[in-house]
């Protein structure tokens, strides 16, 4: 079957993992770039919105499908119902909200959340109703399309809650509300927060922490395409034991993305070779275009599958709504992460030739690399000139000629330091797993 776009589209695995606000900018960005009909995308949006508090968004777009300017009514009433509900959440919210839009009253509060309640209690009468009603209100206002607002009246609700269940819940929306705004850097402290509860917290069973995880690393996508750090943030989550379990067997299209990060991050060349080990396992449970590429290159040693591979993975690149744009001040902006995955691509493609060959002709090597003859020796002469390639070129013979490399011996010892530091961290771990397991028994 020839490969096409929707083909390419992980929106079907990825939207179920994700809050359905964090859906709308996924359809926005399908609709850009005409994936599917506009008629079809305009249907999904009304059948998210109905789920929300966002009539008047659903009212626009029932009168964009259907070219009308009235409304269904079963809308209109929704919409009274909606502005009766947030009144009354409004005036049960009052006496808490407006505590903490008084900055005098605000400076009483302590790190003691018991101190805090007690004194909330006796001084201005606001008790467990008022900060009910305030997680109410926040999440109504969620529901809204105000995220600034929601995320303000989480963190607050998130100082005086002393329900670790419901605490969790409020940091879950004060995420989703700093990834809406697109405010990336409190989005990734906010989602370091939930992975430290998630990696520490209780659950009712073990499934339901795997769920959590996958929920994370499919919400952390924003995140990790869009704040200056998160093509290595996303390789430390992803990377580790636990998350990577989790992805193998619930979520193994989450690799596409961090295949991308391991290929277009030099600093994270380490993590490299572990992550072809994963590769390996997965090769024949799951297919996608960017993973096949490393399996190419470093699997297979297939140069000529790995050249036709880099022309599948330029199109799902571009026509992926994580790695082909991200939002930049409310407008969608082009990225590009596509010519910085190319350029590394053909790096990873020619470093592993090289490694086998050591006299390689011009004009084969252009083939692999998908260049012309004088881009290929204009590329490979810059990287000689920038120091990242110990080679030389024999105009003559038109050959690229590798010089011999002798192994770093202060690289090898802190190399074989660092992974004995860390099997030995691994070891102690699983002891100390498998001592409180016992002990629980």
């Amino acid at each position: 079957m020839e490969e096409t776009k929707e083909n390419y589209d992980l929106t079907p695995r990825v939207a179920p993992n994700l809050d359905r606000h964090l859906v709308f900018p996924i359809l926005e960005f399908l609709q850009e770039r005409q994936l599917y009909p506009d008629e079809q995308i305009l249907k999904f949006k009304i059948e998210l919105l109905n789920k929300t508090n966002m009539v008047d968004y659903a009212m626009d777009i029932h009168k964009s499908l259907y070219h009308t300017e009235d409304a269904p009514q079963d809308m209109v009433e929704r919409r009274a119902e909606v502005v009766a509900r947030l009144k009354s959440l409004e005036e049960a919210a009052a006496p808490l909200v407006t505590f903490l839009l008084n900055p005098n009253a605000v400076q009483e509060l302590r790190a003691d959340k018991q101190y805090n309640l007690q004194m909330l209690k006796e001084r201005y009468q606001i008790g467990p109703d008022q900060i009910e009603a305030l997680y109410q209100y926040a999440k109504f206002q969620f529901e809204c399309g105000n995220y600034s607002g929601a995320a303000d009246y989480l963190y607050q609700y998130r100082t005086l809650c002393s329900n670790l269940e419901r605490s969790l819940s409020a940091l879950w929306g004060k995420l989703a509300s700093e990834i809406l705004m697109q405010n990336w850097d409190i989005a990734l402290e906010e989602l370091n927060r939930v992975k430290e509860i998630i990696d520490s917290k209780s659950f009712a069973s073990p499934l339901n922490q795997v769920q959590n995880r996958i929920w994370l690393m499919h919400w952390g996508l924003y995140i990790f395409f869009n704040h200056d750090n998160g093509r290595t943030q996303i390789i430390d989550l992803f990377i580790q034991d636990k998350y990577m379990n989790a992805i193998q067997t619930s979520a193994p299209h989450l690799l596409r993305y961090l295949a991308t990060a391991v290929i277009v991050n030099k600093r994270r060349r380490p993590q490299l070779k572990e992550f072809i080990k994963v590769i390996q396992q997965e090769h024949y449970s799951y297919k996608d275009p960017i993973v096949e590429f490393l399996a190419c290159v470093f699997v297979n040693y297939d140069f000529d599958g790995a050249q036709k591979k880099m022309k599948e993975c330029e199109e799902v690149i571009v026509n992926d709504p994580f790695l082909g744009k991200r939002v930049d001040d409310g407008n969608f902006s082009t990225v590009p992460l596509k010519d910085e995955f190319l350029e590394n691509a053909r790096l990873f493609i020619f470093e592993t030739y090289c490694r086998i060959h050591q006299r390689i002709d011009m004009g084969v090597l252009a083939e692999k690399l998908d260049l012309k003859y004088e881009e290929a020796e204009r590329w490979i002469v810059n990287l000689i000139r920038t120091s990242k390639l110990d080679a030389k070129i024999d105009s003559e013979s038109g050959t690229v000629i590798m010089e011999p490399t002798q192994p770093n011996v202060h690289e090898q010892l802190v190399n074989h330091t660092k992974a004995l530091s860390g099997r030995t961290y691994k070891l102690v771990t699983q002891l100390l797993e498998h001592s409180q397991g016992q002990a629980a028994r």
